[in-house]
C-alpha cells in the first residue's frame, strides 16, 4: 500500500527568487510545515529533499512526539551541496546522499529527485512555498508517481502558486483555509483517531487497527 508522503517546501530567497519571495508568506510556510509534521509523524513515512531552512522546523516539531524521528522521516540530499549540509543531518542517520553528477547542479538535483521518487510508493505530495525547484519536483513527481495525490498549499505563496495553476481541479480550501492541521487530515486521509507509533514496524498494516479505541 502506498503510504509515504512527499514534502516539497522552501522559504524563497528574495535575492535568488524575487518573484517567488514577493508572494510567499513565511509565517504560513512555517505553520504549514509544522502542521504536516504534526499530522504525519508516527503515522506515515515522510520523505523530502533536505532543504536547510526546513530541516530545523521538522526537528522542532518531532521532539514533542516521542517517536523515532530517524525512522519516520527520510531526507535526500545531493553531494553537489556537500558544503551546505546542515549539522542536523548527522544526528539521525536518516539521510540518503545521492551522487554529484559531473559537478552540474541541475543534473545532480534531477538524479536526486529521480531516486527519491522511485524508491518509495507515495500516497501524496505536499507543496509549500518554495522557488523554482518546487515546480521541477512537481513535474517529475507527477510523471513518476501518477497515481499519487497532489496537495499544493496555495495559501503559502511562492512557487506553490505555480503548481496550483497546473492542478486541473484545485480545492478551494487549499487557497483559503489556514487551519493546516485540519487541511492535511482531510487531504491526506489521515484520521485524527490514528495512534502514533514509535517506529514504522510497530504500526499495524490495517489502518482500522491503528485507530484509537476507548479503554473499557
Amino acid at each position: 500500500m502506498a503510504e509515504a508522503i512527499f514534502l516539497s517546501a522552501g522559504v524563497p530567497d528574495p535575492k535568488r527568487g524575487p518573484e517567488f519571495a514577493a508572494t510567499a508568506n513565511t509565517v504560513a510556510i512555517t505553520a504549514a510545515v509544522s502542521a504536516l509534521v504534526h499530522v504525519t509523524l508516527g503515522r506515515r513515512p515522510l520523505v523530502w529533499g533536505g532543504q536547510p531552512a526546513i530541516t530545523p522546523m521538522i526537528w522542532v516539531v518531532a521532539e514533542d512526539f516521542g517517536v523515532d524521528y530517524g525512522r519516520w522521516v527520510r531526507l535526500y540530499q545531493s553531494r553537489y551541496f556537500e558544503d551546505e549540509f546542515p549539522e542536523d543531518n548527522e544526528r539521525f542517520g536518516n539521510v540518503v546522499y545521492t551522487d554529484d553528477v559531473d559537478g552540474d547542479r541541475s543534473r545532480s538535483l534531477l538524479a536526486m529527485r529521480r531516486q527519491m521518487f522511485t524508491e518509495h510508493a507515495f500516497a501524496a505530495a505536499v507543496f509549500i512555498g518554495g522557488m523554482g525547484g518546487i515546480i521541477d519536483e512537481f513535474e517529475l513527481f507527477r510523471q513518476l508517481q501518477p497515481e499519487a495525490a497532489v496537495v499544493p498549499v496555495a495559501s503559502t505563496g511562492g512557487a506553490t502558486l505555480k503548481v496550483a495553476e497546473r492542478v486541473p481541479r484545485l480545492d478551494h480550501d487549499l487557497v483559503q483555509d489556514l487551519d493546516y492541521v485540519a487541511l492535511f487530515h482531510r487531504h491526506l486521509g489521515i484520521s485524527v483517531k490514528e495512534e502514533r507509533y514509535a517506529r514504522p514496524e510497530d504500526q499495524p498494516t490495517e489502518i482500522g487497527m491503528r485507530l484509537w479505541k476507548p479503554r473499557p
